[in-house]
């Protein structure tokens, strides 16, 4: 059954991930003005030096103000996030967003020669998807450079690897569902190792 799920979401999101329609735009420059206490964590200019905390220039337009609103909900786990998130409004959300989705993202590349090797394997589940659990590729969603489609499915390329790890470790584990839950399924039927492979490849993406 989970076989048929994985098989039925990678089909319909690589033919659908196009015709999501944004919601509407924030203020960047008002985003930029109210990012202050966001550069603690995140970096003045939306790039983390935190191997565990999310670069967020660059990022594809609505995501970051979708994920607010989940860290205000409590539908994300996260107490910095949910304390930093419980007092902005949904305008504040959108200027945030927009502001981010401006910056240049990050160029770092920060991977050992293992994490080199381990990429190769990578971008093969990357590119190729995992067949003997029926899982697709994740460029159907992410898209073929991991610069992300829609709200939905957000940049993926040039994240820090120990972030990325962690993200689809809780997916693996259900602390984190996702759009739909398509990504807690995805994660779910990959190993440990192979979810390493993903993050190593993930992160040299530009």
């Amino acid at each position: 059954m989970l076989k048929k799920l994985l098989v039925i979401a990678g089909i319909t999101l690589s033919g659908s991930a196009f015709t999501h329609v944004a919601t509407a735009a924030g203020d960047a420059e008002a985003g930029k003005a109210k990012a202050g206490v966001c550069a603690a964590c995140h970096g003045v200019a939306g790039v983390s030096s935190l191997p565990a905390n999310p670069h967020l220039a660059g990022q594809v337009p609505g995501y970051i103000r979708g994920q607010l609103k989940a860290f205000k909900t409590g539908e994300r786990k996260n107490p910095i996030m949910m304390a930093q998130a419980a007092g902005l409004s949904d305008e504040d959300m959108a200027d945030l967003d927009a502001y981010y989705a401006t910056l240049t993202p990050s160029t770092q590349v920060n991977l050992t020669e293992a994490d080199v090797e381990m990429a190769a394997a990578g971008e093969r589940l990357y590119r190729g998807g995992y067949a003997d659990r029926g899982i697709s590729a994740c460029m159907g969603c992410h898209g073929p450079s991991g610069h992300g489609i829609s709200i939905h499915y957000p940049r993926v390329a040039g994240q820090h690897k120990e972030y990325l790890e962690q993200q689809l470790l809780s997916f693996k584990k259900g602390d984190r569902a996702g759009h739909n839950q398509i990504m807690a399924m995805v994660a779910f039927g990959l190993s440990e190792q192979q979810i390493k492979e993903l993050s190593a490849y993930m992160a040299g993406l530009r």
